[in-house]
Parts: C-alpha cells; sequence; structure tokens
C-alpha cells in the first residue's frame, strides 16, 4: 500500500502536526491503496504562513521569469506523465489509456495554453492615448487557497497553479482526499521546476478540516474552488467574513439540443460524451433533447450506442469505462437511476445493479432514460454518473426553455446544419459555455458557468485576470 503521509510546505516535505489517517480506496477493486494525513488547522496555518512569506518575492518577480518557471515545469511534467496516470488510474478510476491522454494530456495542454496567454499579457499598460499620467498595473491577489475536486485532477490542479503561479500569486493547495496521489506527484514537479519555498504548498485534507480552514483564514486572499455546487455556497458563506476573493467552478446539468436536421453522428456522439470519463464530469450533456420527428430513432440509437459501452478495471488497457470513484457516489447514482424509475421515464439501457459479470467495484452500468420531462429528478440533479436523460421537443424555442430551465448554466450543446439557428441558440442559452455540432472550444477559451455553475473563468487570459488585481495609477511618471 502507497503511504503519503507528509505534506509539501515552504519548499520541504514535513511530517504532519496532528498525524489523523485517511484511506483512499482503489474504486475498481474496494481495496485500500494509499494511505495519506490528513491536515489539521497547524498545518493549514503553516502553509499559508509559507506563502505569504514568499508573497511579496515572487509578486516582485519579473512576469517573464514567473513565464519561464511555467516552461520548466512544463519540460518536468512531460517526464512524469505516467506517473501521474497511474496515480489518477489507482486513486480516482480512470481507464489507464484515457488517463495517459485525456488526464494527463489536459494538465500541459492547460499550462502551454497559460505561456502563451501570459507572453502577449501586458502587466503594465497605460490607460490610454487620452491619459498619458494614467497606468494600469495588474498585479497577483496574493495568497490563493486552490481546493480541487477528484473526477478530472490534473486538469484542475493546473488551471489554478499555473495561472497563480504567472500571476505572481503564492499558494497553498488542497486537493481531495479521494485523488490525493497525483498531487503529490505534482507538488515533486513544482520543486524541481525550480519554484522558490513557499511559492507553492500542498497540504491534504477534507472539505470539512483543511477546505474550511483555508476559506476563513485572514491571511488567505483568494479561494479558488472547483466541486459541487452545495461545498460552493459553503465556501463562499465561511470567506465572506474576510471578503476574501472566491472562484467557483460549480457543477451542471448540460443540455445537448438535437435538431431534426443534425448530422448523423450527433446522438452516438452525445451519449459517447456523456460516458466519457464514467460520467464524472461537471460540463456532461446529461440531458439531450431531441426533436420530435427524430425522436424515436434518436432513443433507439443511444440504447444501441450505451449498450456497446463497455465497463472494466481502470488498469486495464482499452477503450472502456472504469468504476465511479467511491461508494458514496456509486450509491447516490443507484438512487438516482431508480428515481427516474419510479418517476416515470422509460429506461432503454443499463438500470441499476453493477454491469453483467462485475461483482466488485464502484462499476455503473451505461444508462439512457427516455421520454422523461424536464421536472423529473433526473433531469433536475447532477447526476455524475453514465446516465443520460432523453426529453423531445418540438420548437426551437421550446428547446431554449426546456435548456435554460435548470439551476445550473454551465455548458450547453447543439446540433443543427442550420448556421443560422445554430447562432441564435447560442446567444439564448444561459451557459457560460456553448458548443456547437461536436466542436469543442479552442485553446485559450475561458472554462466556467453562470448562475449555481459558479462565477469564474479558468484559462488563457482569463484564468490569469481571475488570479490578478486591477490598480489604477494617476499621475505616472515618464520613464
Amino acid at each position: 500500500m502507497i503511504e503519503k503521509r507528509q505534506f509539501y510546505i515552504n519548499g520541504q516535505w514535513v511530517d504532519p502536526a496532528m498525524a489523523q489517517d485517511f484511506t483512499v480506496i482503489d474504486p475498481s477493486t474496494e481495496d485500500p491503496c494509499a494511505v495519506i494525513s490528513l491536515g489539521s488547522q497547524a498545518d493549514t496555518d503553516a502553509a499559508v504562513a509559507a506563502a505569504k512569506a514568499a508573497l511579496p518575492g515572487w509578486m516582485a518577480t519579473p512576469a517573464a521569469d514567473r513565464i519561464a518557471l511555467v516552461e520548466k515545469l512544463i519540460d518536468v511534467y512531460e517526464t512524469r506523465g505516467e506517473d501521474l496516470a497511474q496515480a489518477m488510474s489507482l486513486e480516482m478510476g480512470a481507464p489507464i489509456d484515457m488517463s495517459r491522454t485525456q488526464q494527463v494530456g489536459a494538465g500541459i495542454w492547460h499550462l502551454k495554453n497559460f505561456v502563451r496567454a501570459a507572453k502577449a499579457f501586458q502587466f503594465d499598460r497605460p490607460l490610454g492615448d487620452h491619459a498619458p499620467n494614467d497606468r494600469i498595473i495588474y498585479e497577483a491577489v496574493g495568497v490563493a487557497a486552490l481546493i480541487t475536486p477528484w473526477n478530472w485532477p490534473m486538469n484542475q490542479i493546473t488551471l489554478k497553479a499555473g495561472a497563480a503561479a504567472i500571476a505572481g500569486c503564492t499558494m497553498v493547495l488542497k486537493p481531495s482526499e479521494q485523488s490525493p496521489l497525483n498531487a503529490m506527484i505534482f507538488a515533486e514537479m513544482m520543486d524541481e521546476a525550480g519554484f522558490p519555498a513557499g511559492v507553492f504548498n500542498l497540504v491534504n485534507g477534507d472539505g470539512a478540516g483543511v477546505g474550511t480552514q483555508l476559506a476563513g483564514h485572514p491571511d488567505v486572499d483568494m479561494v479558488s474552488f472547483t466541486g459541487s455546487t452545495r461545498a460552493g455556497t459553503a465556501i463562499s458563506k465561511t470567506a465572506a467574513d474576510t471578503l476574501k476573493k472566491v472562484h467557483l467552478e460549480l457543477g451542471g446539468k448540460g443540455a445537448n439540443v438535437v435538431f431534426a436536421d443534425a448530422d448523423e453522428k450527433a446522438v452516438k456522439r452525445g451519449v459517447l460524451h456523456m460516458m466519457n470519463n464514467t460520467g464524472q464530469s461537471c460540463n456532461a450533456p446529461s440531458r439531450m433533447l431531441v426533436q420530435r420527428p427524430i425522436y424515436d430513432q434518436a432513443v433507439e440509437t443511444a440504447a444501441e450506442v450505451a449498450g456497446k459501452v463497455s465497463v472494466g478495471g481502470a488498469l486495464e488497457e482499452g477503450r472502456h469505462i472504469g468504476p465511479v470513484v467511491n461508494e458514496l457516489q456509486w450509491t447516490k447514482i443507484q438512487d438516482l437511476i431508480q428515481k427516474g424509475i419510479d418517476e416515470g421515464a422509460r429506461l432503454v439501457a443499463g438500470g441499476t445493479g453493477r454491469p453483467e459479470g462485475l461483482n466488485k467495484g464502484y462499476y455503473v452500468r451505461p444508462t439512457i432514460f427516455a421520454d422523461a420531462n424536464n421536472q423529473m429528478t433526473i433531469a433536475r440533479e447532477e447526476i455524475f454518473g453514465p446516465v443520460l436523460t432523453m426529453i423531445p421537443f418540438d420548437t426551437e424555442e421550446e428547446a431554449i426553455e426546456i435548456a435554460n430551465d435548470t439551476p445550473y448554466g454551465l455548458t450547453n450543446y447543439v446540433q443543427t446544419q442550420d448556421g443560422d439557428r445554430a447562432n441564435r441558440m447560442a446567444r439564448a442559452l444561459r451557459s457560460g459555455m456553448v458548443e456547437m455540432n461536436g466542436q469543442s472550444r479552442s485553446a485559450g477559451s475561458p472554462f466556467g458557468g453562470m448562475k449555481q455553475s459558479g462565477n469564474g473563468r479558468e484559462g488563457g487570459i482569463w484564468g490569469l485576470e481571475d488570479f490578478l488585481e486591477v490598480k489604477a495609477v494617476g499621475g505616472w511618471a515618464a520613464e
């Protein structure tokens, strides 16, 4: 069993102030795979103090030098890809091939995009030609607490740490206790890249412990959190007493609107997108809205595609989906599948229980519900598993009404070959992101939502700006 009982604070691996162990479970087998220590208030205080002490020097470091260190981190990252892939497959269940490509690849993608954006970013600029003695200076928010989830670990860690480092913030990372091993490898990478002591710190812990301590800490200037809407609400309330900046990337219940003129691969593409990462993505297209003329065929296609999605262990090579992360999630998903049945949705693929031949591990059957309406629980709540809900619609206006009838607003999807309609839908859908006809967003595009899906933007220039304060200066002396 792997033992990771130290924290990375002030450039050193240190023993926790108080040893409270947490056992990480391999979701493929339900067996323990690692033991870590959870941080105490003393550990949180030590990490924050180190970050606070390092802040003046790191803020004063030229942006070009901070960018160069992130470039060095990219070089180190490329040497540790297999270590990261193995860790994430073990601890959170991503199939190893998917872990090597998507999970590991997401991190290096974001770091490279931050470097590109930062090299073109003016951290110090004139207000405008009309005001020659006014300057706008972008400077670090300060000490940033980074609280990351288990479902896309490297994706979220790099989106936060890469931007914070370039912006000049110092950091305390609290990864999910469900997937801590990849984060500790990342700390090793930051150390090897040569970041100064105290710029990056890591303390393991749970949300109720270290997460709450960071959110309320008077010396933390900003919290960047990715996770559930419930936890984001709690963090916001805790952070309010110190008026710190709070950046939230929360849940979603995205609509995938499939019009009658959609391309022939649209339904299959939507089902496979939903099943990716075993449905454990906040931007998953979990509600498929299908125009009625093609609805019956779409249901048939979706059921056929789901029936061909294989399920297997995370360390098995090949194209399949793995388990969900833990027993709590598995039980929640089972309850929601049963709720869908009880409320009258038509089950056309999957259902409750484990897939055939799998009697151990947190495996979920790829599940499709048809003939649902938007008031059913499976259409309202974020299931966070491989479960797709299909809803028919007649008109464009009805599709917009159904898609927007949700407390969430992260990502919506549109499938149509009518360009004017696609553009109308993009403007009408209330979400931070809209993707059309299988085209994902490009490098540097911001990731984030509206409503209960959060209030921040991650990636590219917008990701940098979230970690920067704007300082307006009048009477600037000519240089």
